[in-house]
Order: C-alpha cells, then structure tokens, then sequence
C-alpha cells in the first residue's frame, strides 16, 4: 500500500483545492523555491496519519494549521490521502476488497475534527487501528528525520540505534501495544477484584436477604390468598344463609299478607254485621219512640180533664220527653263511639266475641225491659182508664189511691228507662 495522490483543500498555505500526484511507487521529491510550501506537503501526510506532537508539524494547535487561522473567510481545513491498494499482500486487514482507500482529515474553527473512510464517517482509533495493521506508526519518534538530526542519528548509542530499528521495523509498535494491553488488564483485573469484593461483601448478602424477604413475601402472599379464599367462603356461607332467611322472611310475608287480607275481610264482615245491628237497634228505637210518641200523647188527651193529675202528668210527660232528648243526645254520642270503635276494630277483634256475648246479654236486658215497659205502660193505661171510671164513680178519695197507684207505676217506669240508659250507654262504651 503506497501514496498514490494527495488532495489538499486550506490547509496552511494552500488555500484553494490543491492536488498532488500521482506518486511514484519507489521514490519521490519535492523540489521548489523557500517558502513554497514544500514542508506543508508532508505536514499534511502527517496530520493525516494522525500525528499527536503537532510541534513536528510547527503548530502549537489545530486551529493554526486552517489557513490564516480563519482570518481569510476559509474556515475549515481537509487533506486526503489515496492509498493504492492493488498489492492485496500488503492490504490492510479487512480491505483486501478495495483497490484504492481514501482516507480524509478535516478540522473546522472552534475544535471540530472528524475522519473520513471511502467517504464514511469513522472513529480516530479505527484509522490508527488501519495504519498498524500495515506497520505505520506516525507518532513513533524516529518516524521522521528531520533536517539538522541526521547527525544526531549517526551517533547513536546501541540502544538507541536498535530502538529505532525497532520501530522502523513495527515491533515497538506491538510492544507499546502489548504494554498498554498489560496495562489495561492490570487496571481491568483491579476492577475485577473490586467488583468480586463488591460481589462478596454486598451484593450476595443483599440478594441473599433479597431471598429470604422475597420468600416470605411468597409465604405473606400464599397466606393471604388462603385468607381471602377462606372469606370468600365465609361470604359465601353467610349469604346462603342470608338468603335462606330472606326466603323464609318472604314467606312469612306472604302469610302473614294472607292473614291481615283474611282479618280484613273478617273486619269488613264485622263492621257491614255492626252496621246492620245498628240500623236494627235504630228501627227499633224509632218504632219505640213512634209507640211511646202515640201513648204520651193518649195519655196527655186521657189527663187533660184532670187540673191536678193533668199538671203533674204533664210534667211528667216533659221530664220524659228531656229523658227522650237525652237519650238521642245519648244515641249521637254512641254514633260518635261507634265511629271510634270502627277506627279501633283491629284492636278489638280479638274481644267481639266477648262483646258480642254482652250485647246478647244487654238485648235480652233490653227485651226484658221492653217488656217491662210494655206491662207498666198497659198498667198506666189501665190505671188511667180505671181512674177515670172511678172518678166519676166512686168520688174523690178512690181517685186518689188510684193517682197514688198511677204515680207509683209511672216513678217505676222512669227508674226501668234509667236503667236501660245506664245499661246501654255502658255497652257502648264497652
């Protein structure tokens, strides 16, 4: 592999696009006048090699080897290199498949610097990587001899003499190569050692109580899904259990509907039996009243003769119509009664029956009574007609017995009435 052609474009003096070559394959030189740019041809096969002492090149920095630092509008500096390739012996490995290789350098003002191969963006140490392949070293110190050291080179000791064929020869090369490789095995055997000490000291007892957490996290886990697995029974149970209840609560229900539609209706029988009892009892009083209406007024005609009897039994003929008036203030009162037992009919449902013995016993209270009634009332008459014949008769002494008699009949008469009150309005209360 040999330096075919150089294309220069502002680096140093060579501000435009300049092309070098071709290069002969055995010797070259280049010849010109001082100061035009000879040194700079082979400044930038260096910079291309990628040379580290840029004093050899005699620039303190990169931005200087720019043309004019930049101050001539050009900003950025590039050299390539053609490399033939056709002596596939001496190929570098892995570009035995490539004829010529290109190998380009730019810089640019504020630091930039990147490498190009074939026209592919690479890394510095893979084109240094390249050079050593092929025994070319340019940061090697006898690399190049410069002018004023090959006197310096003739006196050379021994030992400098064969550090220099050594690197004419690539060996120092590999030796530097193998010294940074001990180098770097060393530091990285140091880390090694660090990180078995790291592995030893922290890492295994952390992932061994890791372990152990994390197995009584499974044991944690384990129990509590056991735990939630046994409530889930649990809830399980009870709401069988609920549900059992709530079916046999439903039919309790139901029953129990069943029983207060059948109380119902035994309510509406017994309030539609009450009414007709009542309608009864009302027809009955109304006759009476229309019976007792007819003989108070036969015997206020059969009196009305008599000044004193006629007075007196007008009195009493009015105290009884108060007692009548009373007994229908008494009757309102026992509708304003019947209505409130209507409004307590569930509560004494479970007494009708005794009630209901009682006012079988009041009515046959209440017929004896009638009866009663209806004796004295046929004794009154007879007693009154009776009074008329004798007083017409038998004169003034007889009459009296016989008003006396009346008297006596009509004070029994009131006290049965009483009574029948009394006894009625304790029913209805009842």
């Amino acid at each position: 592999m040999f330096i075919e052609e150089l294309i220069i474009d502002g680096f140093k003096s060579y501000s435009t696009r300049t092309t070098v070559g071709p290069f002969d394959r055995q010797f070259n030189a280049i010849t010109g006048l001082n100061g035009s740019g000879k040194s700079n041809i082979l400044d930038s096969i260096c910079f291309v090699l990628g040379i580290s002492n840029l004093s050899q090149v005699r620039v303190g920095n990169l931005s200087e080897l720019v043309y004019k630092q930049g101050q001539a509008g050009i900003t950025k500096a590039s050299v390539s290199v053609v490399f033939n390739n056709e002596d596939k012996s001496c190929s570098p490995v892995g570009y035995e498949t490539h004829d010529k290789i290109t190998i380009t350098r730019q810089i640019i003002i504020g630091g930039r610097n990147r490498y190009l191969l074939n026209s592919h963006n690479v890394q510095a140490n893979q084109i240094q990587n390249l050079f050593h392949s092929v025994s070319l070293n340019v940061n090697n110190p006898h690399f190049l001899i410069m002018q004023g050291r090959i006197t310096k080179v003739i006196n050379m000791k021994p030992q400098e003499t064969l550090s220099m064929i050594e690197e004419a020869a690539g060996t120092r090369m590999y030796e530097n190569k193998k010294a940074g490789a001990l180098k770097t095995l060393e530091k990285k055997q140091g880390r090694v050692d660090e990180i078995n000490r790291i592995l030893s000291e922290e890492i295994t007892p952390t992932l061994e109580k890791l372990q152990r957490e994390r197995a009584n996290y499974m044991l944690w886990v384990s129990n509590n899904n056991e735990i939630e697995r046994l409530q889930r029974f649990c809830i399980a149970f009870e709401y069988v259990q609920v549900k059992n209840r709530l079916e046999n609560k439903n039919q309790q229900l139901e029953e129990m509907e069943t029983e207060l539609q059948t109380a119902t209706e035994a309510i509406g029988a017994l309030t539609a039996r009450e009414g007709a009892i009542q309608h009864e009892i009302k027809d009955r009083t109304a006759k009476r009243d229309k019976q007792r209406s007819q003989e108070l007024k036969k015997l206020e005609d059969e009196h009305s003769k008599a000044s004193k009897e006629a007075v007196l039994t007008e009195s009493k003929l009015k105290n009884r119509e108060s007692d009548l008036e009373a007994h229908l203030e008494s009757r309102k009162q026992s509708q304003g009664a019947f209505d409130v037992l209507k409004r307590q009919a569930e509560q004494k449902r479970k007494q009708y029956e005794k009630e209901k013995s009682k006012f079988d016993s009041l009515a046959e209270q209440d017929a004896t009574v009638k009866k009663e009634i209806e004796k004295a009332q046929w004794s009154m008459q007879a007693l009154t007609a009776g009074m008329s014949a004798q007083q017409a008769s038998e004169g003034e002494g007889e009459g009296k017995s016989l008003r006396e008699h009346l008297l006596g009949t009509q004070t029994r008469l009131s006290e049965i009435e009483a009574d029948h009150k009394k006894k009625r309005a304790w029913a209805l209360r009842a």
